[in-house]
């Protein structure tokens, strides 16, 4: 029984995200030059009791021209790494 395989010269492409992950935070340090932290509160009910729970991450976020500001509510798009823990960027200052 013969298998066939594909070509070596075959190469599949990815399609880039359509829509990327957004969140809304606030930025809680801005001590690191052009890193800011935002902490994204997400709020769901429990799977099984129902009550609600807050969950609280946080992430690390690029931030050039030092836009944000710690206390101002950012919001932060993903993206490609940028550093060990960077994967996000802030997209704008909306307060």
């Amino acid at each position: 029984m013969k298998v066939k395989t594909a070509p070596a010269t075959q190469t599949t492409v990815l399609p880039a995200r359509p829509h990327p992950r957004e969140r809304e935070g606030v930025v809680v340090s801005d001590k690191m030059s052009k890193t800011v932290v935002v902490e994204v509160l997400r709020v769901s009910p429990h799977p099984v009791y129902g009550k609600v729970v807050k969950k609280k991450i946080r992430y690390k976020a690029h931030n050039e021209g030092d836009k944000a500001k710690a206390g101002n509510l950012v919001r932060i798009m993903e993206t490609r790494p940028l550093s060990k823990e960077k994967r996000w960027t802030v997209v704008e200052v909306l307060k």
